[in-house]
């Protein structure tokens, strides 16, 4: 079985306390569902497209199991805390 990939662009960051207090929250969500942060920020260089000032990527153990994470209560109370804060591109992919 393939694994997948939440793979989070953020264009956008109007209020980094906000995005702490969604990363405090979407941590636990995410490792409830086997999921493990594979890159949280840290320095990063736009070759190409839209210009991103934070890259998160998450992996987990398989394709349902990450659209499941993503569509919990848990973790849907935590993407809450960013509306009108943030500007991100959030895909989940499958791949080796």
């Amino acid at each position: 079985m393939m694994k997948a990939y939440w793979v989070c662009i953020y264009e956008k960051i109007d209020n980094s306390e906000k995005l702490k207090e969604y990363a405090l929250k979407a941590k636990p969500a995410v490792e409830k569902f086997s999921g493990k942060f594979l890159v949280r920020g840290g320095k990063n260089k736009t070759t190409d497209g839209i210009k991103s000032m934070r890259t998160v990527v998450a992996e987990f153990p398989n394709y349902d199991t990450a659209l499941e994470c993503y569509n919990s209560k848990e973790y849907q109370e935590a993407h809450e805390i960013l509306n009108g804060h943030v500007i991100r591109h959030h895909q989940i992919v499958e791949g080796n």
